[in-house]
């Protein structure tokens, strides 16, 4: 039986943490929108981006598997 009753390995949860830190940037970029509300291109374009490549980095996060599990 496998010692490691963890469901990921130290690895997923690296990788949990370095999207998580990408979501927190892409809401600190719509947060430093110069624009009222928001409304410029940080606020509307590029923070949107970030938040949303860090989201998609985290289901790679939680589907990684390294070469010694599979």
């Amino acid at each position: 039986m496998d010692k490691n009753h963890f469901p990921f390995s130290k690895k997923n949860y690296q990788l949990m943490l370095i999207g998580l830190g990408i979501i927190v940037l892409g809401f600190a970029i719509i947060g430093l929108d110069n624009e009222p509300h928001g409304f410029g291109f940080m606020g509307l374009t590029l923070g949107p981006i970030v938040t949303l490549f860090g989201f998609v980095f985290q289901f790679y996060a939680i589907f990684y598997r390294s070469e010694k599990s599979k």
